[in-house]
């Protein structure tokens, strides 16, 4: 198929990128770890508590909720990811955070595609006066190539 009959049709996907956080951690290990290390703390603790050092249990809790409440936070960030699709006549921008949707659209022939001064920025897109970070979960040395990447394509609908 050429790339004529492509742009032929609205609703072909030219290009679809899916930019997901890196996680070194599955949640079934997640879950595992944090249930040996609660395991661990409270035994520790009961045999304290058995010796008549009974201070210790009370510590032992606020550790396993202070540690509970930052793996919720972190859980909840784990499946963030950016969706950037390119039709003949739109770019849709998907972004999730947090289970929090947010899209937006742009006509193709009018993104400018900026990187930032360094290669800790993210990759702009820019149209109308509206400006949307894409490529946050890229490693660094990956976004200017990213930025490439998505200029080429977006040539393509001009």
């Amino acid at each position: 198929m050429q790339v004529c009959d492509l742009l032929a049709n609205p609703e072909t996907v030219l290009k679809d990128w899916t930019i997901r956080r890196n996680c070194s951690v599955s949640p079934r290990q997640f879950v595992g770890f944090y249930v040996s290390l609660a395991l661990v703390s409270s035994a520790i603790a009961i045999m304290l508590l058995v010796k008549g050092v009974w201070l210790v249990l009370p510590f032992t809790g606020l550790e396993l909720l202070v540690v509970g409440v930052a793996f919720i936070v972190y859980a909840r960030h784990a499946v963030d990811y950016e969706r950037i699709r390119l039709y003949p006549h739109r770019l849709v921008v998907e972004q999730v955070s947090a289970d929090e949707l947010t899209q937006f659209e742009f006509n193709p022939r009018w993104v400018r595609v900026e990187t930032g001064a360094t290669p800790r920025e993210p990759v702009k897109l820019v149209s109308r006066g509206q400006t949307v970070a894409v490529g946050v979960h890229l490693a660094q040395y990956r976004r200017a190539q990213f930025a490439d990447e998505l200029r080429r394509w977006l040539a393509c609908c001009g």
